[in-house]
């Protein structure tokens, strides 16, 4: 075993598999909670002051993408290198270009453009499609817990990231209108051709047989819960319109809560103006009566 091999090694130190809701899994959903806020209440400073939160969003998104990409490849190394046997062997099913990989790709793309309108149909992706899947992964972890120290903190930082990042955006880079689920919807297209392009070129070379990006080969059982039987019980073409709209309804979700809150918040500060506005007449007529 080489240097670099040691080095891939200690990466694989082991851990009890964190559990549902376990102390692992409530100190990322504290972690999650504590910097969600403290960037919103940052962004909404900033607002209020008047200042631009363009240089906090690019620091934010880019510090995203970096940590998420170093983890993402010590994760590789960590599967492909078998302490064991001392051999390597590159594992295709964790090629990283499955959904819950393309935010750090998104990311590192939106945070290396100065503000224009392809930023912004990155940035609407990454607080309605990227958002929705950091939720769900962090409400359920289902199996992307294991053994290994490594995989679980990268696990963790992928998703609890996604979900941060995806609130914060919403707060204060993704503009509240439903043209930004369109501009997200663009985006998620794309990618979804990409993968599917991956997906009919590596099975045409005719190696790995689990290689299966976004779940949807036409060649290979999806696997993810309830598209599983979608695909099973249904024409390829179907199924891929409905696991487009699908993901495109989750998208809209984020969103429609988005604009549900920021809609409260309005009214609740109108109401507020409101009545400031009446006690201050009510002021004035009584300074006016008393003179009287």
């Amino acid at each position: 075993m080489n240097a670099f091999e040691k080095f891939v090694a200690f990466f694989k130190g082991e851990m009890p598999t964190p559990s549902l809701y376990g102390w692992y899994h409530l100190m990322w959903w504290g972690i999650v909670f504590l910097l969600t806020a403290f960037l919103v209440t940052l962004a909404l400073k900033n607002k209020k002051e008047g200042k631009s939160n363009a240089g906090l969003i690019r620091g934010v998104v880019l510090t995203y993408a970096i940590l998420s990409i170093i983890l993402e490849i010590f994760k590789q190394l960590t599967y492909s290198y078998d302490v064991n046997t001392d051999t390597w062997r590159y594992q295709w099913y964790i090629f990283p270009f499955q959904f819950c990989s393309t935010p750090m790709y998104v990311a590192l793309i939106a945070g290396c453009l100065k503000k224009c309108e392809f930023q912004n149909y990155l940035l609407s992706y990454l607080g309605t499609f990227a958002l929705f899947g950091g939720l769900v992964v962090m409400c359920y972890p289902g199996d992307v817990f294991n053994g290994y120290i490594l995989i679980n903190i990268q696990t963790m930082v992928c998703h609890a990231g996604m979900l941060i990042m995806g609130v914060f955006l919403l707060s204060c880079a993704v503009e509240l209108k439903w043209k930004s689920l369109l501009k997200a919807m663009a985006v998620f297209g794309g990618l979804v051709l990409i993968a599917l392009m991956m997906n009919l070129i590596f099975h045409a070379t005719g190696n790995d047989a689990t290689f299966n990006m976004f779940f949807i080969s036409p060649y290979l059982p999806c696997t993810l819960a309830l598209l599983d039987t979608i695909y099973a019980n249904t024409p390829y073409f179907v199924f891929l319109i409905i696991y487009l709209i699908g993901f495109s309804l989750a998208g809209g979700i984020m969103l429609s809560f988005a604009i549900a809150i920021n809609n409260i918040i309005k009214s609740n500060n109108e109401k507020k103006n409101s009545f400031g506005d009446k006690h201050v007449m009510d002021i004035i007529f009584k300074n006016l009566k008393d003179l009287a």
